[in-house]
């Protein structure tokens, strides 16, 4: 497979993958706001922060209110977080390789972009917000299940795989570290609304039932973290995605610089208890997965892309 095309391959499946967990992103606070007491109000600028962007944001915005915030992470043409950024882009990688990906999946990456595109403005209200991006989460899933079910599972599957679980990985430390930082405004006895918190940060990753039926507890910080990064057999745990990523290295030559730096990153993780138990520390450990995610992806893209 000429390099080019895996290229097009991993970053299409890493957009729509981006575009879908950016819904997810707001989902957090969107929850939020349904859960908590009357009083207590989301702040949106950590949203900004943890996703490496506050400076582009306060560039083109004046001030980190919800419609702001919102218009960035939703329809902004240029901003990189944006889920109709992700989704054009999508597109495009889609359209150059429209000969390897069934039909049917380009038609739905290409619908999904102008849907998004087409109401984008609905997802500012919070009347229509729920509907957007229910619409931008199950149109990116309907994409990966025709992906699933009607690709050859070839090297470029692998390479699919390896886009999207990577994309997965970074997308579930930074809803972690959303909770880590400060989402609500300073209230006095804010600490009883903790685990409103955590069970809002399970939703937006549709993980609330499976942490359920799995840690049989209620929700606590301890378990959700530990659900959320150690978890074998959930999808969107972190230490799965790095399994599923190390199955497709597992089929590629040259291999062995990248599978070394993923089993770093798994080390990591399956260390993690104090670090993960400490508030202070969680951040910083969060930041240590991404820059070896970040590594990882360097790895791959020097190996296979370039």
């Amino acid at each position: 497979m000429l390099s080019r095309v895996a290229e097009n391959i991993y970053w299409m499946a890493r957009y729509i993958e981006r575009a879908e967990n950016t819904a997810r992103l707001i989902m957090v606070n969107t929850n939020l706001l349904l859960d908590l007491p009357k009083g207590l109000q989301p702040c949106w600028q950590p949203i900004i922060e943890i996703l490496g962007t506050e400076e582009y944001f306060l560039q083109h915005y004046e001030e980190f209110n919800e419609r702001s915030v919102l218009k960035f992470l939703i329809a902004d043409p240029q901003s990189p977080s944006s889920i109709l950024h992700s989704l054009r882009l999508a597109r495009e990688n889609a359209r150059t390789i429209r000969d390897i990906i069934p039909r049917e999946a380009w038609e739905q990456v290409n619908d999904l972009y102008l849907m998004a595109k087409g109401n984008a403005t609905s997802g500012y209200s919070k009347k229509g917000r729920y509907d957007y991006l229910k619409h931008i989460v199950l149109g990116a899933q309907t994409i990966t299940g025709l992906l699933a079910g009607t690709m050859l599972h070839d090297v470029g599957y692998d390479f699919l795989r390896m886009g999207r679980n990577l994309e997965r990985a970074e997308m579930t430390t930074r809803i972690i570290d959303v909770r880590s930082a400060n989402l609500l405004e300073e209230h006095e006895g804010l600490t009883p609304f903790e685990n409103i918190q955590w069970m809002s940060v399970l939703k937006s990753l549709t993980a609330y039932q499976m942490y359920r039926r799995n840690i049989q507890v209620r929700v606590r910080r301890k378990d959700v973290l530990k659900f959320l990064l150690k978890d074998k057999k959930f999808p969107r745990s972190f230490f799965h995605t790095l399994l599923e990523v190390k199955s497709c290295l597992q089929n590629l030559p040259r291999n062995e610089a990248s599978i070394a730096l993923l089993n770093e990153v798994g080390k990591k993780v399956l260390r993690a208890d104090q670090a993960i138990l400490q508030q202070d520390e969680l951040h910083r450990f969060i930041d240590e997965l991404q820059v070896g995610l970040a590594e990882l992806n360097q790895s791959i893209t020097q190996t296979y892309f370039q």
